[in-house]
């Protein structure tokens, strides 16, 4: 499962309104960076076959099935500190280590380094 706080749902919708259209806000994880993976962000304007649906708070959640076992179990928050510094923020329970300067993550047990030692 995948949720939104209801100040993230806020602000989504709140983004959605502002836009004018979209059905709801997409989750994926790409491999990028230095740890594996990334969050990736979008609207959601036609859902795939492929794709997993939650819903909270009244806002669509959008995830491809690639991406699910990465983010089961996630929370995402909204958080505006100040107007240069905001935006989401991801409680994701499958995080093992974040890289150090925030911008990518390595999953538990998806992404391992396996070496061999001679």
């Amino acid at each position: 499962m995948i949720q939104l706080t209801q100040r993230a749902a806020t602000h989504v919708q709140q983004m959605l309104n502002k836009r004018g259209h979209g059905t709801g806000f997409r989750l994926a994880t790409p491999k990028a960076g230095c740890s594996g993976f990334s969050y990736k962000v979008d609207y959601v304007d036609l859902q795939n076959a492929e794709d997993v649906i939650f819903e909270s708070f009244g806002i669509k959640i959008v995830v491809d099935s690639e991406s699910l076992p990465n983010l089961d179990g996630t929370e995402i928050d909204y958080v505006a500190i100040n107007a240069t510094d905001q935006g989401f923020e991801f409680h994701n329970p499958n995080v093992q280590n974040i890289c150090g300067c925030g911008e990518s993550f390595m999953l538990g047990e998806v992404e391992k380094d396996v070496r061999t030692i001679p």
